[in-house]
């Protein structure tokens, strides 16, 4: 039994090995190892008295995935197993869309409560607001349910009907709704006028980010003309996302030639390097990039490139320190996959920002209330079990590289692990980002660019 379930699982190895590239005269080039076999065997032995003996009945499938699971995620905090559901809950998130009713909901007590609809969306559209406390889906009752759990149900396919009970502090009586599902789009990016200064807020990297950055830009452009004088580019706490729209978004600050990131694999192997198409939407106005603690990956990927070609201020706090790359591996037919770290990346500089972060030009800490609204916040990359180690630490960068013809190149989709997840809690999909009642080092990145503009301004000499 043991000989036969080793078999088995070394094909199940194979099986994974093969979309990662490696062919069948490679395997032959490195054949396993005797040693691998006892290994193998020794697998086979503990999953055997698992399945039999363990006090209660648990299915081959449920073991087999555990071990799985437990291979990838002792390699390093963002590998991991994706099961049908999360592999289909993760391209929800990278895609940015989903059947819904287009309401943003957090829990208070228990209970599931409105943030806000989202315009032109069925909940907007039957009137619910901000403050209602969805009670019941359907007629079942929602109480105790997980924020997840409670999203799960309120999800479902586009022009599907649901029931929704509601309770409103102003209103003695539930009120009774039936809404018809719709496609919802995520909108990763809010924007508003901050006087002559556009002030735009990226939240995470989906499908959605680069066309929503368009239409933030264009919009700003309109509302502010000629007084308008830069842009903030708020990315604080975006955990990341799709590297695709990382560089989407730093090429939008970019001239045609400049470096955006570039990655290398196992054994410092050179891989991807991607370049930036000719212009520059922002027309060379003036550029300050809000980045903290929460802000990982592909918005440390952004504020890098930036940084490294003198394009725009970085503000703030040292980012979380996330440089590596994961790959999304399709396993079983699309039934399942699994995410690996494939390559960490590279600044233009040539520095890795893993473990380190990026380091603001300006350092602006929150105000005193704002810490104490984040804390609890503080872990970073460096702090996370078997973290990948920096291997460049004490070696010298390389210089930013001249600007050189190129094409901006589309890599799969390749989502960074940390990535937020709309089917957990959906996002608000308001054009308009809602000022916070205190934002000390916004203040402090639009004093800037007014410093900045002003100083550019003509001298006029009589």
């Amino acid at each position: 039994m043991s000989k036969l379930f080793s078999t088995a699982a070394i094909a199940a190895l194979l099986a994974f090995t093969v979309p990662l590239g490696v062919t069948a005269d490679a395997l032959a080039r490195e054949p396993l190892k005797s040693e691998t076999y006892k290994q193998l065997d020794l697998f086979a032995d503990v999953f055997e008295r698992v399945r039999s003996e363990y006090v209660e009945e648990v299915t081959d499938e449920q073991l087999i995935e555990a071990a799985i699971d437990g291979m990838l995620t002792s390699l390093d905090p963002h590998s991991s197993y994706l099961n049908k559901k999360n592999f289909a809950d993760m391209r929800v998130q990278t895609r940015g869309e989903f059947g819904g009713l287009g309401i943003e909901v957090t829990t208070e007590n228990g209970f599931v409560k409105v943030i806000s609809p989202m315009d032109d969306t069925p909940a907007a559209r039957a009137g619910v607001q901000p403050g209602d406390f969805i009670t019941h889906l359907n007629d079942e009752p929602i109480v105790g349910l997980s924020l997840n759990e409670a999203v799960e149900k309120m999800r479902g396919p586009v022009g599907s009907d649901l029931k929704v009970t509601i309770r409103r502090a102003s209103v003695a009586e539930p009120i009774q709704l039936s809404l018809t599902r719709a496609s919802i789009k995520v909108q990763s990016v809010r924007f508003r006028a901050e006087d002559n200064v556009g002030y735009i807020r990226i939240s995470s990297f989906n499908e959605q980010t680069q066309p929503g950055l368009d239409k933030a830009m264009a919009k700003l452009k309109e509302q502010l003309g000629p007084k308008l004088i830069g842009y903030v580019l708020d990315l604080r706490n975006n955990p990341g996302g799709l590297l695709d729209q990382a560089v989407s978004v730093s090429d939008t600050f970019l001239d045609k030639g400049r470096e955006i990131v570039s990655t290398r694999g196992r054994g410092g192997k050179e891989g991807d390097r991607y370049t930036a198409k000719p212009g520059d939407a922002a027309d060379g106005l003036p550029v300050v990039v809000l980045i903290n603690g929460g802000s990982a990956s592909a918005s440390e990927i952004v504020a890098g490139a930036l940084q490294d070609h003198k394009r725009a201020i970085v503000m703030g706090t040292q980012s979380f320190g996330k440089g590596s790359v994961q790959t999304i591996i399709p396993l079983q037919g699309q039934q399942s996959a699994m995410r690996l770290t494939t390559s960490r990346y590279y600044t233009p500089s040539g520095k890795s920002i893993q473990q380190l972060g990026i380091t603001p030009d300006i350092e602006v800490q929150p105000a005193k209330i704002e810490e104490l609204a984040a804390a609890g916040q503080r872990r970073r990359e460096a702090d996370l079990p078997n973290a990948l180690r920096n291997t460049d630490q004490g070696a010298a960068a390389k210089p930013a590289p001249a600007p050189a013809p190129g094409a901006a190149v589309q890599p799969p989709a390749t989502p960074s692990a940390g990535t937020p997840n709309p089917a957990a809690t959906p996002v608000a999909a308001n054009n308009n980002a809602d000022a916070p009642p205190v934002d000390y080092q916004l203040a402090r990145a639009v004093d800037l660019l007014r410093g900045v503009s002003m100083f550019n301004q003509p001298k006029h000499t009589n």
